[in-house]
């Protein structure tokens, strides 16, 4: 039998709806095979979006049996993005074939993508293409049952917290994000209109959105923020609670506010688990160790780890 006619597309900004659907179907077979999630949040946010991703489609015949993501970090910086391929059609050189069109696509600057699971396959296709291993970010996980007995921190003396009110916190909460994670290679970039894309989405609950505010001055000022979902961590699959963003402003930082905000997040959550039948996840890059000491003491323990790989000579 002739093997089905290989063709690779590549497109930009938001991808038309059937095309989008294929990759959504995609990548919750991959997620489903794989047992994690094959897309991140950020890379199925911009297959409609109008952002300046591009977006490289294969298909044998009339499947898609591979996509690749890339999208631009900063001006001199190389493109970061993800790419999968469909179980049925693995071990057949489709990787190689994306791969070797994501460092063409990319240019100079080269290119770095995600592994979503430490996965034999995938180390063996970087390593087959020259790309070198050079993040790890670790899926740590407790079970939200015992939340309820952590001891509550006291706040700093002056901070307050309350639930955040779309429309009205958004500048505030992007701004000490950004100082927040600004030497984050993504979390820092949110810009007002990527908060607003969360904000609706079907999983954004603003009671689980825990805003700190120094009351100290002549005004509430925003000093920190803990973010928690309740949704699906791969397609059709059961709800997950996840610490979706914990961050602080420079100036707060040191005086046990984060540990003060995560548990208050944590017990926010117990409302949406019956009897504590929830699990919660977090995601932390591996060598933060500040952080990953604070959710180890809190319970959380590494699961599973997702690799960032660089492109040869990027």
């Amino acid at each position: 039998m002739t093997a089905p006619e290989r063709a690779l597309a590549v497109a930009a900004g938001a991808l038309p709806a059937p095309l989008r659907a294929d990759v959504e179907a995609l990548a919750a077979e991959a997620s489903r095979v794989d047992g994690a999630a094959s897309l991140s949040e950020d890379a199925l946010l911009r297959l409609r979006t109008t952002s300046l991703a591009s977006h490289l489609l294969l298909r044998e015949g009339n499947a898609l049996a591979g996509y690749a993501q890339l999208a631009p970090t900063d001006a001199d910086g190389p493109a970061a993005g993800e790419l999968l391929v469909h179980p049925a059609h693995r071990r057949r050189g489709a990787g190689r074939l994306l791969l070797d069109r994501v460092v063409e696509v990319a240019g100079p600057a080269g290119a770095l993508l995600w592994s979503h699971g430490d996965t034999p396959g995938a180390a063996a296709l970087a390593a087959a293409g020259g790309w070198t291993r050079v993040r790890e970010l670790w899926r740590m996980e407790r079970p939200l049952a015992g939340v309820e007995a952590l001891d509550v921190p006291a706040l700093p003396e002056g901070v307050r917290v309350r639930a955040f009110v779309p429309g009205a916190d958004d500048e505030a909460w992007v701004a000490v994000n950004a100082a927040a994670f600004a030497t984050h290679a993504e979390q820092g970039r949110w810009t007002v209109a990527d908060l607003r894309l969360r904000l609706r989405e079907p999983w954004f609950d603003p009671a689980l959105l825990l805003l700190a505010e120094d009351t100290s001055g002549s005004a509430p000022r925003l000093v920190g923020s803990c973010w928690m979902k309740v949704a699906p961590a791969v397609p059709g699959g059961p709800d997950v609670g996840e610490l979706y963003v914990l961050g602080l402003a420079p100036a707060a930082a040191g005086r046990g506010l984060g540990r003060a905000l995560l548990v208050r997040g944590l017990q926010a959550l117990l409302p949406r688990g019956a009897a504590g039948a929830l699990p919660v996840e977090l995601y932390v890059d591996g060598d933060n160790e500040a952080a990953t000491r604070l959710y180890a003491r809190l319970g959380f323990e590494r699961v599973a780890v997702d690799v960032q790989y660089r492109s040869p000579g990027a």
